[in-house]
């Protein structure tokens, strides 16, 4: 009988999903094991206001930003890469998950998820019980800067320094990583949602142009960049002008772009070079050799590389997939069955004296 009930569980565990979670403030990612990446999805969700009702979650709800009637609102559950809205996250993550192993709906799946470091005790316990309650049988969490860096394909077991950066929409993560674990952190909650938020206030000021997220953000992808460019870009920005209230369009060019995004990039790059100057000697020299590598989809931005390496003196490089990085990082944790790094991070907030 005992024989029986320890195969049984052992078949069990092998059928039990197993879901690595990058859940951002701008996107949400879910890697299913033996499948790959299942979703990818905006951090998004609408609503209607009068009973909750989900009318919309994802890339679904993003078309409807400061598009919908008095009745709908749409919300982004997530800011500076923590839950703001506890009910939202949860609707949310129930809609992703169920789409990410819709085949197999009567198993609760396990479930990793990436959060900053920067985050606290409470903060955490609010994303695992937001996915226990979304149908997680068990759920984990690990700091993005490990995943990242695992995911990127970092020698972070190795005794060598290496240096991630992860541009999220809420967050940047620094962190020096040696022989599996951070040697030093640093989490700053300036990232693409600053950078957004800086071309809609470059738009107001200079045309009197008001613009909505999603355009800020469509300008960020189609010109923004922050160093100069062979051939400046142009992109035509529609919005409603302040002075007269009615539609209008302007040309913005990229290397206006490059100057209205300045303040949010010199704050990144601040928390960089603060990184380095609190970096060991001997790992300084390993990451002189290595470079500093970047991850998330704020690297995205043209010329962070030259950027970089002209401000720190240092090799920098962006990774093929920024964007996967974290996702692809949790599931390989998850694969090779590494509970330490899985329960690592929620140790650092007993040692802190935060749990």
């Amino acid at each position: 009988m005992g024989l029986y009930n320890m195969d049984f569980t052992r078949i069990f565990q092998l059928w039990t999903p197993e879901l690595a979670i990058d859940l951002g403030t701008a996107n949400t990612l879910i890697h299913m094991r033996g499948k790959g990446i299942m979703l990818r999805e905006p951090t998004m969700i609408a609503i209607t206001r009068a009973d909750g009702e989900v009318r919309a979650v994802g890339e679904e709800a993003k078309r409807m930003l400061g598009r919908t009637p008095e009745a709908i609102k749409t919300i982004r559950p997530l800011r500076d890469g923590v839950i703001a809205d506890f009910d939202a996250a949860e609707q949310m993550l129930v809609h992703f998950i169920t789409l990410a192993y819709r085949r197999r709906p009567f198993l609760h799946p396990n479930v990793l998820i990436g959060v900053p470091s920067g985050v606290t005790e409470v903060e955490c316990r609010a994303v695992k019980d937001a996915a226990r309650r979304a149908g997680a049988r068990e759920a984990w969490v690990i700091e993005e800067s490990i995943a990242a860096a695992i995911g990127a394909g970092l020698p972070i077991h190795e005794a060598t320094g290496s240096m991630v950066v992860d541009i999220g929409g809420g967050t940047t993560e620094v962190a020096i990583i040696s022989l599996g674990d951070v040697v030093h952190s640093q989490s700053i909650r300036v990232a693409g949602d600053e950078i957004d938020e800086a071309i809609i206030g470059y738009a107001r000021r200079e045309f009197n142009l008001q613009i909505g997220e999603r355009t800020a953000e469509a300008i960020k992808l189609a010109i923004g960049s922050v160093w100069p460019l062979q051939r400046e870009l142009e992109y035509p920005a529609r919005g409603r002008d302040l002075v007269t209230g009615l539609p209008a369009q302007v040309t913005l060019n990229s290397g206006a772009i490059r100057e209205a995004i300045g303040e949010p990039m010199l704050a990144i790059l601040d928390v960089v070079k603060q990184a380095l100057e609190q970096t060991p000697p001997e790992l300084s020299a390993d990451i002189m050799e290595r470079g500093i590598t970047f991850t998330g989809g704020g690297s995205l931005l043209r010329g962070l590389d030259k950027l970089v390496r002209h401000v720190t003196d240092m090799p920098a490089s962006v990774v093929d997939d920024p964007l996967s990085c974290v996702v692809l990082g949790a599931a390989r944790v998850l694969a090779e069955g590494n509970l330490g790094l899985r329960t690592a991070f929620e140790r650092k907030l007993i040692t802190r004296g935060l749990a």
